[in-house]
């Protein structure tokens, strides 16, 4: 009697909310034709901060995408998680857990940074302005980082497991591994991902710490990584939500593999250690090919960090010719994210649901604001590339030390 072959987890449905697309769809027009949306934050109450260039998300209308009962107890951060689950599941072709599937084969996983400031904020003021009276029951839920994977399961009826990641920025990219893994040991579903909202003026406030942010007033000047004008990464809000999913069970019910999380590795090595950031990502990298099986001469394209911080970069760059060797200064690499900031944790959920569009439609997009590049690499700028990519590796760091490499392959129509 032949052994069952191992559980693998794949992308059956993405969901995106971004700066440059509130669809995933009209993400991916904006992404592959490298437009930038980067410029002055116009956020009520932002405008003396030195922070002054950022990605907003422009025409997302959260009275239509989520219902009024949760619409009044949930932060701007959800709103954006909520509407992207919505879509992800859509596009899976998957409804309520609780009524199409067996819930407790379904599970939530998300990641955060920032929280829910803006709610957080407007409370605090109603209690230092008006009195403890005038702020409501849900200020103790809606600020907290969990509050998206707790809204999704509950409006979704998911009842397997449910969780939240905190790894620092890179936790986008460890959701998406947590999800991965979770599918490997007998989980169906997971909807899986990060969004959030950085920008109201507490938020930003707490961002001023950080010595790697740009505080560039020239949108198009505002976050050049790799090249010897970069000065810091612009913030962004938004995020994605996708669908992992076992495969031999998706492809039971007709639905369409996009792509399969292969592999991911993890390392630490300290807060603003540029330096030593090279041999935590290196050794990130090599974790996560070594758990996808796959060998670096495999790797068809990597989606950077980009922090755009010259240490940093420059820690990247050597990072990938350490992990990969001489195929690491001919690979194509890209960061998309140029065009529209450095959303935290979903910073890298966008790059990986780029990353499985650019599989697909075979073009690897190009790094906006992004011309003179000052370090080794094959640095995608200006237009798209045309390439054949079957297996791509994602990039993630964290302000606080976190290192995660993903790597994703793309599943052939019919492939067992």
């Amino acid at each position: 009697m032949s052994e069952p072959h191992p559980r693998r987890a794949a992308v059956t449905g993405i969901g995106v909310v971004a700066p440059n697309g509130t669809s995933t769809e009209s993400f991916w027009k904006s992404t592959q034709e490298g437009l930038s949306v980067l410029d002055r934050i116009t956020r009520e109450g932002c405008g003396h901060l030195p922070l002054r260039v950022a990605g907003e998300v422009r025409g997302f209308a959260a009275d239509t995408a989520v219902e009024e009962r949760i619409l009044v107890q949930t932060d701007r951060f959800t709103h954006y998680a909520l509407a992207a689950a919505d879509a992800a599941l859509e596009d899976a072709r998957l409804g309520r857990a609780d009524t199409d599937q067996d819930p407790f084969s379904v599970g939530v996983v998300t990641a955060a940074g920032s929280g829910g400031g803006e709610f957080g904020q407007r409370e605090l003021e109603q209690l230092w302005g008006k009195g403890s009276r005038y702020v409501g029951p849900y200020q103790s839920i809606a600020w907290f980082y969990a509050a998206s994977t707790g809204q999704i399961s509950i409006r979704r009826g998911c009842k397997g497991p449910c969780s939240v990641v905190a790894a620092d920025e890179a936790g986008g990219l460890d959701a998406l591994a947590h999800a991965a893994r979770a599918v490997k040991r007998g989980t169906d579903v997971l909807v899986a991902g990060a969004t959030e909202a950085p920008l109201a003026p507490y938020s930003m406030v707490c961002q001023l710490g950080y010595e790697e942010l740009s505080t560039e007033a020239d949108p198009d000047r505002a976050y050049r990584p790799f090249t010897d004008a970069a000065c810091g990464f612009v913030p962004a809000e938004g995020g994605g939500m996708l669908v992992v999913e076992d495969e031999d069970t998706a492809r039971r019910r007709g639905a369409r593999v996009r792509a399969v999380i292969a592999g991911h590795a993890a390392t630490f090595t300290g807060a603003s250690r540029w330096e030593e950031s090279r041999q935590g990502l290196a050794r990130a990298i090599a974790g996560a090919l070594q758990d996808a099986g796959c060998a670096p001469g495999e790797v068809d394209a990597v989606f950077a960090d980009a922090l755009g911080v010259p240490a940093a970069d420059r820690a990247e760059a050597l990072a990938i010719a350490d992990a990969l060797g001489a195929h690491g200064a001919r690979i194509p690499v890209t960061a998309p994210k140029t065009g529209i900031g450095r959303g935290f944790c979903a910073a890298s959920v966008l790059d990986t649901a780029a990353a499985v569009l650019a599989m697909e439609h075979g073009l690897i997009p190009p790094t906006p604001n992004v011309f003179d590049v000052s370090h080794d690499l094959d640095l995608v700028t200006v237009r798209a590339r045309p390439a054949e990519l079957r297996t791509v590796l994602v990039l993630s760091r964290g302000l606080m030390g976190s290192n995660s490499a993903l790597v994703l392959r793309r599943a052939a129509d019919g492939e067992a």
